[in-house]
């Protein structure tokens, strides 16, 4: 789906200069949105010229499967909420359809689409099969909470425990191929999903690669993990027990 009008970038996407000439034909981006509607069609408006583009409608109860059609994306409807049930909703699409490689993107245009060029062109050049964006060095000064910041600590440190991988974060934009997905065989139904697959992809002997990517303060709406305090404990801790269920 190729969209022409490109938001300006803010000041800290100078830093990493753009990867050109990727072809994201064999590309479909699934993003899992729940009450997305004032952000996700900035998220589209930015979208490079992929396979297509799937808006997994998490229950939401505005207008977010509305704007995501308008914008051209195909909508699906996850039938049990969480992060988890949205991104296999969208995977599975994606398989269905023959594409080759699947990204995972959040709807709140925290990232920009237009970076998922650095996270494709490993996996066709053959030379990974799950590529993640690491935030941690190119954050917009509020991007990261704090409790996200010590939730990451916390679960890379763990995982580098059971595995001896050090894995720099547990950004949601990530790229991966989808048969590598399938391999998987994902259970997770909510904010496991990311320790879950990178868990298991050190398991299944998957190549692995982080690469920075910009993350920037959310366009609107409320943030479903760092938005509150309750919410980033009960993430927190969802995060925790997926690193000991998957690691065992």
């Amino acid at each position: 789906m190729a969209v022409d009008v490109r938001p300006p970038l803010c000041p800290v996407q100078a830093e990493l200069p753009p990867v050109v000439n990727t072809d994201l034909t064999d590309v479909a981006v699934v993003i899992p949105a729940l009450n997305e509607e004032e952000s996700l069609p900035m998220v589209l408006a930015a979208m490079p010229a992929v396979g297509t583009v799937f808006v997994v409608d998490n229950g939401s109860d505005d207008g977010t499967a509305r704007v995501a059609e308008g914008a051209g994306a195909t909508v699906l409807s996850a039938p049990n909420r969480g992060y988890g049930n949205a991104c296999k909703v969208g995977i599975r699409e994606a398989a269905s359809r023959g594409f080759g490689v699947v990204v995972i993107l959040d709807g709140d245009h925290s990232f920009d689409p237009r970076e998922m060029n650095r996270l494709v062109q490993p996996i066709l050049d053959d030379k990974a099969d799950l590529v993640m964006g690491d935030r941690t060095k190119l954050a917009e000064p509020g991007a990261l909470q704090p409790q996200q910041r010590v939730g990451n600590w916390i679960a890379t440190r763990l995982i580098f425990a059971i595995s001896g991988h050090r894995y720099a974060d547990m950004g949601p934009f990530r790229a991966i191929r989808t048969s590598s997905v399938l391999s998987l065989q994902m259970e997770d139904p909510n904010f496991g999903w990311n320790v879950e697959m990178q868990l298991k992809a050190l398991k299944h002997g998957l190549r692995v690669q982080e690469v920075p990517v910009n993350c920037t303060n959310r366009a609107a709406g409320t943030s479903k993990i760092s938005g509150s305090l309750r919410a980033s404990v009960h993430c927190g801790v969802r995060m925790m027990a997926a690193t000991w269920r998957y690691g065992r």
